[in-house]
């Protein structure tokens, strides 16, 4: 019987549905960075065919000829009524919404929202590289608050970041990656509450960026900024983007707690007309109607993630590795390897295996690299043994 159940269970992974074949076929950014010798385990892309109820209503939507400006709800109304069933959260007021193009985008407008040029906006490194980029493209500088040794967040370095952000009384903010990329690590109720009583005392406004809070390991549940006592000023970035490998068909909310709906108001028009309205078809369809095969990636996601720990434990045991509660990637710290700052030239150069370099997500992230577990467990298991050799041979 536990065979019948593998298979099953196989058989609607979509991690497992498509040959690197087939794969490479894609002309996204992802297989087309590298050379077709190369296996990419970098770029935040899944490995995985459309959601058929995705698939279903942009094509319906192509033959109607649909394809004008976004108009109406019903995407935060998805969202609303996705949160409430997935994290127990109804404070999702879609009236308190905005459209834009994408997460990033938005957090960039919200930092406009909040912020001055040359302001300050503090970020949890190591984090996603786009935060700095996008953050000093805004005008806006970056102030570090490193995560602890235990990759979670340290309230202690938050504080003092905060204190020097707000130096000379000028306004500041809070950029949160909720669940953090690239530890994989879900913030909990407590934590974030806490966030919120230091940047209430503060005087900081924070801006969670939560792209990833679909991808979360079963059993555990993502907990919304916006939900915490003392939030309530706050502004929050989702889309269905990383949830079901959308990124090509953009579009996202911008979500506003009950204190922060005014700043909602400021929100330019270009920001809301230049959201693809195929896209806002598509995650609509995501959130609606998609968490059935959300499910059977979540389940994929569980196997990878002990699969690429037993497989370290077997080749690299020097590497350290601690499997996310969130998010489809792995942060490995290759320190003990000794290949300096920069282990995935390394295990490019000798290993053939494409991987997003540690040293791009700020302090603390030399000598690590990120690893995206988004793939068929074939594909982990051929990468391991490639940076294996490209360490020992």
């Amino acid at each position: 019987m536990s065979g019948v159940l593998s298979g099953t269970r196989d058989s609607m992974n979509p991690l497992r549905q498509l040959t690197i074949d087939q794969l490479r076929e894609r002309t996204s950014l992802k297989w087309r960075e590298y050379p077709d010798d190369v296996l990419p385990l970098w770029v935040a892309e899944m490995d995985v065919p459309l959601a058929e109820p995705v698939v279903r209503a942009v094509t319906d939507a192509l033959a109607r000829g649909d394809t004008g400006y976004p108009a109406g709800t019903a995407y935060p109304q998805a969202l609303a009524e996705f949160a409430r069933r997935r994290w127990g959260w109804d404070g999702l007021a879609v009236q308190r919404t905005a459209l834009v193009p994408d997460v990033m985008h938005g957090v960039v407008e919200a930092l406009r929202l909040v912020t001055g040029p040359g302001d300050a906006v503090v970020v949890n490194c190591p984090v996603y590289p786009p935060f700095y980029e996008f953050v000093g493209h805004a005008g806006r500088r970056i102030v570090e608050a490193p995560l602890g040794a235990d990759l979670r967040l340290d309230l202690g370095a938050l504080e003092e970041a905060f204190h020097r952000a707000r130096a000379g009384g000028r306004p500041a903010a809070y950029l949160l990656c909720s669940p953090h990329n690239p530890t994989g690590v879900l913030h909990t109720a407590d934590e974030l509450a806490a966030v919120a009583s230091l940047a209430g005392r503060h005087g900081v406004r924070v801006v969670a960026d939560e792209i990833h809070a679909p991808v979360v390991v079963g059993g555990e549940r993502f907990v919304p900024y916006l939900s915490v006592p003392g939030a309530e000023n706050g502004l929050s970035l989702m889309s269905a983007s990383k949830g079901w490998n959308l990124a090509g068909l953009r579009a996202a909310l911008l979500i506003a707690g009950p204190a922060a709906a005014a700043d909602l108001a400021r929100v330019p028009f270009e920001a809301s007309v230049s959201t693809s309205h195929i896209g806002v078809i598509a995650h609509t369809a995501a959130f609606r109607d998609g968490e059935e095969w959300l499910d059977a990636l979540v389940a994929g996601l569980d196997d990878n993630r002990r699969l690429l720990a037993a497989l370290l434990g077997e080749h690299l045991p020097a590497i350290g590795y601690q499997p996310g509660q969130a998010t489809y990637l792995a942060w490995l710290d290759c320190r003990p390897l000794g290949l300096g700052d920069d282990p995935a030239a390394v295990f490019l150069d000798s290993g053939r295996v494409a991987l997003n370099p540690g040293s791009a997500f700020g302090t603390g992230g030399g000598g690590h690299v990120r690893l995206n577990l988004a793939t068929a467990p074939e594909v982990i298991a051929e990468a391991v043994s490639r940076m294996a050799s490209a360490v020992t041979g």
